[in-house]
């Protein structure tokens, strides 16, 4: 693991910034105006830009394409206006059009950009957004806030330790990023290997017709996924932020993998059909996440998820088991101009091998074992990921706040 050295300033005074308690006694305390100016980008609409082209387009959130014009030359920090994640930092530099959701920062003279940007980020410009159906950012608030100013040559000190010791940490979380793929690709091809030759590593073989089979066990078959189970869409019902008598969890996506939940008031003639339990498969029928296979959670399904009725209980396990190779082939062939969604002639006529049940069943026991061992060693190493990522932003947050002395020679 890499550490960064505590040593402290000597000393340090009452910042009288909200967000900070003190600081180092030397460094001045200034309003962001003071440093920089804060100006809108231009407008562009969506038909102007391209996949391709001369200038990339920036928004709130980054790149959204290229345009054929540009409005900014150099090196510039922008902040995104609007949205949900309105507050956010990016950096730009070159020739470059700046769209009218992000805020160009127009940095005075003996400011150092990389020093501005980070110590923003650590200001979470988000919480100062204004309350809204689409949030936006208090630009004029935002150049009212106070944050402490080192001087030019301790900004510079400064950056110069952030980029040499965030690259260090950067190349082993690419390390670690690369070998978790490397797993999960292991994990992949174990479960492609079993389900399209079984365990038996000498049976007879024959062709089993469908692409990406192959060749499979001369007594397995294939089948058609409406062959193996139904599908059960479901519905999109006003939500609720509390949960009283006769509500549910509403089983979104969002609710699948963050446990953000919402609620939605049911019938109880409706219930058997559109509730889903932990002992059920889903799949993303729309939208972000299109064609992915999750167990399901106690709810109410939403109109984007739909839920997987099997016709033998059996194959539910082994389809769960392959659903990595199904997910790659569905998620290449969504349909939809705007939200993504799944076609159903596509998902039910998708053939998969279908070995007899008493193989079918070892396949099940030997994969849970071999997958098992595999996921323990991926969630390690991610845990190992996260805990880089927190060391990251903690060590950013201390060297621009001044909790860590930083000199030219510690560069």
């Amino acid at each position: 693991m890499i550490k960064h050295e505590l040593e402290r300033y000597e000393e340090y005074k009452d910042s009288g910034i909200d967000w900070i308690n003190t600081v180092p006694d030397h460094w001045t305390v200034s309003r962001v105006k003071d440093l920089a100016f804060l100006k809108s980008g231009n407008s562009i609409v969506s038909e102007q830009i391209e996949d391709e082209g001369s200038y990339p387009v920036y928004g709130g959130n980054g790149l959204r394409g290229y345009f054929s014009q540009y409005t900014n030359n150099g090196d510039y920090i922008l902040i995104g206006r609007q949205g949900a994640l309105c507050g956010n930092i990016n950096y730009a530099n070159g020739k470059f059009w700046a769209s009218e959701h992000a805020v160009v920062v127009y940095l005075n003279n003996k400011i150092v950009i990389k020093w501005f940007g980070e110590i923003l980020k650590v200001m979470n410009l988000n919480q100062y957004s204004l309350s809204a159906a689409q949030p936006g950012l208090a630009i004029d608030r935002i150049k009212r806030l106070l944050l402490p100013v080192p001087s030019f040559q301790e900004q510079k000190s400064i950056a110069n330790y952030m980029d040499t010791q965030t690259a260090k940490i950067d190349r082993k979380i690419d390390l670690l990023a690369k070998k978790a793929t490397k797993y999960s690709e292991l994990k992949l091809s174990l479960i492609y290997e079993t389900v399209t030759r079984g365990l038996a590593k000498t049976v007879p073989m024959k062709d089993s017709g469908v692409e990406w089979i192959g060749e499979m066990p001369e007594n397995w078959e294939v089948k058609r996924l409406k062959d193996v189970f139904k599908t059960i869409k479901g519905k999109s019902l006003e939500l609720k932020e509390e949960q009283f008598e006769n509500h549910l969890p509403n089983l979104s996506l969002e609710f699948l993998r963050n446990d953000k939940v919402r609620y939605i008031e049911y019938s109880f003639s409706e219930s058997p059909i559109y509730r889903a339990s932990s002992n059920d498969l889903i799949i993303v029928w729309d939208g972000a996440g299109v064609g992915e296979i999750l167990k399901a959670k106690e709810g109410f399904l939403s109109s984007t998820i739909a839920k997987l009725k099997f016709y033998d209980l059996s194959e539910k396990e082994y389809f769960y088991n392959i659903r990595f190779i199904v997910e790659n082939k569905l998620k290449k062939i969504p349909t939809g101009m705007g939200i993504p969604h799944l076609n159903p002639t596509i998902l039910y006529n998708f053939m998969i091998p279908a070995p007899p049940k008493i193989e079918r069943e070892a396949i099940v026991d030997y994969l849970n074992k071999k997958t098992l061992t595999i996921d323990r060693i991926i969630k390690t190493i991610n845990i190992e990921i996260e805990k880089l990522k927190e060391l990251r932003k903690t060590l950013i947050n201390d060297v621009v706040t001044g909790k860590i002395k930083v000199t030219r020679e510690g560069e």
